[in-house]
């Protein structure tokens, strides 16, 4: 059910909560104002424990499901990408900008740098266009294998998809078959065998824990080929979903053109949506429920939030908005 989750989304600059009261009104905070909050990951072990990571304040961390925050470790750094290893909640790894990363595996009371991410080959070609006029690199996507905690991969905005077979203590080179303009990228939530990107290309899948990977553009036509967000059913790992549009000056406007796909089983990337396509907004944040196959979370660039049970076939529009949204939304 809607009515018992709370919802987090960032939007660059702070972030936004929404969640019911007791007379069952949904009330929409403001929180982490000015702190430049950049991305979120939840505890998989615990729902009230969840991280945002900002731009040049480190990390926050809440264990009331986000009603109040608290520094969090790796002060003055920017934090772009979050994950908490579904193994261990002690684990928590960080993808900085300029393209770094760091793990905690004290539960945040020390952090490190993996320094064998500085020597990647190749990454002195990495650059990002999109935060001009700084192009450093940045670490956009982390995702850990739900059946080997110590694979892990990493997605450079514009860079490289690298893996790790070790914690992240060595590093692969750039993985043949993703897309190195990576957007997001995650595992399923049960499944090691499928793993998921979209990004400036597409989308792609990854089998054997991220080993092997093609790219899966067939039914997005050439004109639909930058992708936003993508995510997977809990239940059927077959089932996946991608946001698209043709390029980043029509997925993030006021006035968008974008597309919400499904595919199932490889027979192709279909049409779903709440109207018909281009939508006027781009879904910039996907969301499924790992207690709830077929349930489907979007999050709009400017703050609508729609909802499908029964895997994007109908849809319905909540109540409530999330103000903006930048990539990043969660829902416990």
């Amino acid at each position: 059910m809607v009515d018992d989750k709370v919802f987090l989304a960032v939007s660059g600059e702070s972030l936004t909560r929404a969640g019911q009261g007791q007379d069952g009104e949904w009330a929409v905070e403001t929180l982490l104002d000015g702190q430049g909050a950049c991305c979120l990951a939840a505890d998989p072990a615990n729902s009230d424990v969840v991280y945002a990571g900002s731009n040049g304040n480190g990390i926050f961390r809440s264990e009331d499901k986000g009603r109040t925050w608290a520094p969090f470790g790796l002060a003055g750094q920017i934090v772009k990408a979050l994950a908490v290893s579904p193994h261990d909640p002690e684990t928590i790894y960080a993808g900085l900008k300029p393209a770094m990363m760091a793990v905690s595996r004290d539960g945040g009371q020390s952090w490190q740098e993996l320094e064998s991410f500085r020597h990647i080959r190749g990454r002195r070609f990495w650059f990002s266009p999109a935060e001009p006029p700084d192009k450093r690199p940045y670490v956009q996507a982390i995702t850990i294998s739900p059946t080997d905690p110590d694979v892990v991969l990493a997605g450079i905005e514009f860079g490289a998809v690298v893996r790790s077979e070790d914690g992240g203590r060595t590093w692969s080179n750039h993985v043949k078959g993703t897309l190195r303009d990576c957007h997001d990228m995650k595992f399923h939530i049960s499944n090691g065998d499928w793993v998921y990107e979209s990004g400036g290309g597409g989308a792609a899948f990854g089998r054997r824990n991220g080993q092997a990977w093609q790219k899966a553009n067939g039914g997005l036509g050439l004109t639909k080929r930058y992708g936003a967000a993508c995510a997977a059913d809990p239940e059927r790992p077959e089932v996946w979903y991608i946001s698209v549009a043709f390029s980043p000056g029509k997925a993030y406007g006021e006035v968008a053109e974008t597309y919400l796909f499904r595919n199932d089983a490889g027979a192709g990337w279909q049409p779903i949506g709440w109207q018909e396509h281009p939508l006027p907004q781009l879904p910039i944040a996907l969301v499924t429920d790992p207690a709830a196959p077929g349930h489907l979370y979007a999050g709009l660039t400017y703050g609508d939030v729609w909802f499908s049970a029964n895997y994007g076939d109908e849809w319905q529009k909540l109540p409530f908005s999330m103000r903006r949204i930048w990539r990043s939304m969660i829902v416990i």
